[in-house]
């Protein structure tokens, strides 16, 4: 490695474009401090200069793919907006390799941004709920997005490696994960709709 380069170093923002792409080619398994290093030129010593632990770099770039969501759901009713904003953010784990894994797993241990969070609320609170039924349908929505979008990206994954668990699977249309998933949402949106008017 040349001692120019290694003393140069690298900005916080090239380290995580540098894991960003790693993940997108490698999977969140293979995406080691190690394995960054090499990429970047330089020691593992030296990334912890931008982030003190594999968990602030993963929170990172969390962080970096849910503000990826643009739903443009600002002007619409509620109902069109956590629609608008499930979607937006479906598009964008599925825009990373393991992207609903990443996203999921910083969510669980408290770290990131709560962007992704607060948009779902913000779309459920415009419905005019009270605050508990909000922060409970956005906790429901949030986990199913993220839950069904690793699920998807799983069976890519088995599909790309050759492995099928069903040696028969039933004939499916190809938009039947996003058809799945609009029915979900939709759901959702529906049992909010029967709160509001029973209650």
């Amino acid at each position: 490695m040349g001692t120019a380069r290694a003393n140069r170093g690298h900005t916080r923002d090239e380290v995580a474009h540098a894991a960003m792409r790693i993940l997108d080619e490698y999977g969140l398994p293979d995406l080691t401090m190690r394995r960054l290093a090499a990429a970047l030129e330089v020691q593992p010593s030296a990334l912890y200069w931008h982030f003190p632990n594999k968990q602030s770099l993963l929170a990172e770039l969390s962080d970096r793919i849910v503000t990826e969501v643009d739903s443009g759901s600002a002007e619409r009713d509620w109902v069109s907006r956590v629609r608008a904003e499930a979607c937006a953010l479906r598009r964008a784990l599925l825009a990373h390799r393991d992207g609903a894994e990443l996203v999921a797993s910083t969510f669980a241990l408290g770290l990131g941004s709560r962007a992704a969070h607060d948009r779902l609320a913000a779309a459920i609170g415009a419905g005019g709920f009270d605050d508990e039924s909000v922060r409970r349908a956005t906790s429901a929505l949030l986990h199913f997005v993220l839950g069904q979008v690793q699920h998807e990206q799983q069976r890519q994954q088995y599909r790309q490696l050759g492995v099928h668990g069903d040696p028969s699977p039933p004939l499916r249309q190809d938009d039947a994960p996003e058809a799945d998933f609009a029915f979900g949402v939709e759901l959702l949106v529906e049992g909010l709709q029967s709160r509001r008017l029973g209650g």
